[in-house]
């Protein structure tokens, strides 16, 4: 009979509610729990707000900045004579018969061709003394395999002067680091120069300021540039 009881309508129906309001109880746990929550959170926040300060910042006025004068020119600022470049004197006696060309070409007679002349020529006679154009100091004595023997001397203000197309024998004491005059003898014109063997004997000159190829036409005086264009050779000749 218990059995049947228990299989009856009136039971499952009891069962059936008891399950329905666990269900219910449960809901009701969690929406009171999130209600906490939420209060809780809202409680914090207002607090947090009213915690704030809502003060204005100062205002604060910028002061002008104070202007540095520039530094003034100290004692190694002024020109000195180890900056400025020296004057410079024809370095052999002769005639211009080729200038400095770096953007047009100029015909070669030794190549047949057309090509840069970076430096100028001075036409003279073969073994005629080459002297320091300024005072320096000699900074270095090789054999280009094309210009032939050349010295190089450095100067003050960066520059450095350059001889080629000259003799093997170099005058006493013409040996690198030795210091030098403006017109100390450095050595002679030869025909070493094998690009330039066609040409007549003369000498090849270049010049560099700050490492940098220049014309050395520029560096000279219009004195210097008006003896270069007068046959300075036959006149030295005819007053023997």
């Amino acid at each position: 009979m218990q059995k049947n009881w228990k299989e009856s309508q009136f039971f499952k129906k009891l069962k059936h509610i008891r399950v329905n309001r666990a269900v219910y109880l449960s809901a009701i746990i969690v929406l009171l729990s999130i209600s906490v929550v939420l209060i809780i959170t809202a409680v914090n926040n207002r607090a947090n707000k009213d915690a704030i300060d809502t003060t204005p910042p100062a205002i604060t006025t910028p002061t002008p900045e104070q202007t540095t004068p520039p530094p003034q020119a100290g004692e190694d600022d002024k020109p000195t004579l180890n900056n400025t470049i020296p004057e410079f004197a024809l370095p052999v006696l002769g005639v211009l018969s080729k200038k400095h060309s770096v953007d047009t070409q100029v015909f070669s007679p030794t190549l047949n061709e057309y090509r840069v002349h970076l430096g100028i020529d001075i036409a003279t006679e073969e073994a005629a003394p080459v002297c320091a154009m300024a005072a320096g100091t000699v900074a270095q004595i090789w054999e280009d395999p094309m210009m032939g023997w050349s010295v190089a001397l450095s100067h003050t203000g960066d520059a450095v002067t350059v001889y080629k197309n000259l003799s093997k024998e170099f005058a006493d004491g013409i040996t690198v680091g030795a210091e030098v005059e403006a017109g100390q003898l450095l050595g002679s014109v030869g025909d070493t120069a094998m690009i330039e063997i066609a040409e007549e004997p003369h000498l090849h000159m270049e010049m560099t300021v700050k490492g940098l190829q220049v014309d050395p036409l520029e560096y000279f005086s219009q004195e210097v540039l008006s003896a270069l264009t007068e046959d300075s050779i036959y006149e030295s000749e005819a007053d023997k």
